[in-house]
């Protein structure tokens, strides 16, 4: 069941990020550290009513945040479309106890049915650029892939902006 997160599920919203980071740096994939995602990010998310959480048997396993807000460093990406009516994909997670079995493809399901509901124009996001199979899973879906942002903090590596027209 895919629901609207709460303040009360952020405690384990971290630890399914924090075993995500742990799962990707064992393969090499450093995209998540110390500094993201963080509590705080998750907080705003729930306060804006942009966060939401799956959940099997009620545990809950993966999140998403599906938001209005563009962030500033995609502005200087050649997007396909105006920025006025374009939903953001961010925080993507699935525990990786969990992985493997559709959920993320469940959650993206959800993510762009919420869209067209809504009548958005367009779905954006960013996967780092070191996360093959991240990048497939997006290409696989639709999604193109316009060009490359840097946040410091997580990486020295650029990560991948890509947008869906809907």
């Amino acid at each position: 069941m895919i629901r609207k997160g709460t303040i009360q599920d952020i405690t384990t919203i971290m630890e399914i990020t924090n075993a995500c980071a742990k799962d990707m740096i064992a393969k090499g994939i450093y995209q998540w550290n110390d500094y993201y995602p963080n509590k705080r990010a998750f907080i705003k998310d729930v306060e804006r009513d942009e966060l939401f959480v799956l959940e099997i048997k009620n545990t809950l396993v993966a999140t998403v945040v599906v938001s209005t807000l563009m962030d500033k460093e995609y502005t200087p990406i050649k997007w396909l479309t105006n920025n006025k009516n374009n939903i953001y994909i961010h925080r993507l997670a699935v525990h990786p106890n969990f992985q493997g079995k559709g959920l993320a493809q469940k959650l993206m399901n959800f993510a762009e049915q919420y869209a067209i509901e809504n009548n958005y124009t367009s779905i954006r996001l960013d996967t780092f650029s070191q996360n093959k199979r991240n990048q497939k899973f997006y290409e696989l879906r639709g999604y193109k892939k316009l060009g490359d942002i840097f946040f410091p903090k997580q990486s020295k590596y650029p990560f991948h902006c890509y947008e869906l027209v809907l």
